[in-house]
């Protein structure tokens, strides 16, 4: 697998294509309704030849506010959405939990950090993935140091199983904090038809150079 390319780099590149739909849309569109560019321009409470150079991709890094205002001139309403990509940048708690974890492993289990999806051009990836050492299978590892919207948690790790048919199993690694426990104290039964085992359950396992055999939680 090929290096995985920087967030910068993606982005910069994402925000020229999203730059350039825009920009073809506005023309498509007064094109159709038969106006000028001075009239749409007056609308959108700028000069004509700046609305022009939008249109042409001649402004460098347009806002989103000259974006939107050119929009609405012209009866259209912007919405940006954001979707998980799998290249996130990884803070040092991070890094620390599941270096934490790794300690509590068998040495005949090894440890994949930064697992990505064996489908081209995904960009998502799991924290780890575990394998033992001569045996086949495979579980994955998610790392959280601060829970916060189960439901989402839940509903993202579900693709995520959804699309890597290599495992059906998770093992969430969460940061053994007060606010952590008080959310696990709430949620844990709701949380329990996706990750049926405990710590105790999957660290007996994996001390023992096993993989465990259903998803779970671990307090690390």
């Amino acid at each position: 697998m090929g290096t995985r390319r920087r967030a910068q780099d993606l982005g910069r590149e994402e925000a020229q294509y999203i730059v350039q739909a825009a920009a073809k849309e506005l023309r498509a569109t007064r094109l159709a309704a038969g106006v000028s560019q001075a009239a749409v321009a007056r609308g959108a409470g700028m000069s004509r030849s700046q609305y022009g150079r939008i249109e042409v991709g001649g402004l460098k890094d347009p806002t989103m506010g000259q974006l939107c205002r050119a929009s609405h001139a012209l009866g259209l309403k912007t919405v940006v959405n954001r979707f998980p990509s799998g290249l996130a940048v990884r803070d040092g708690a991070s890094q620390g939990l599941l270096a934490d974890f790794e300690k509590r492993l068998a040495l005949s289990i090894r440890c994949t950090r930064e697992a990505g999806l064996p489908i081209a051009g995904d960009l998502r990836a799991w924290d780890a993935r575990l394998e033992v050492d001569g045996k086949p299978g495979c579980v994955f590892i998610e790392g959280e140091t601060h829970l916060g919207d189960v439901q989402a948690l839940q509903r993202r790790y579900a693709l995520k199983l959804r699309d890597d048919g290599r495992s059906k199993v998770v093992i969430l690694v969460v940061r053994d904090t007060r606010h952590n426990r008080a959310v696990l104290r709430e949620h844990r039964e709701a949380l329990r038809a996706d990750f049926p085992l405990d710590g105790a359950a999957i660290l007996r396992h994996l001390r023992a150079g096993e993989l465990p055999p259903a998803s779970g939680i671990v307090m690390s």
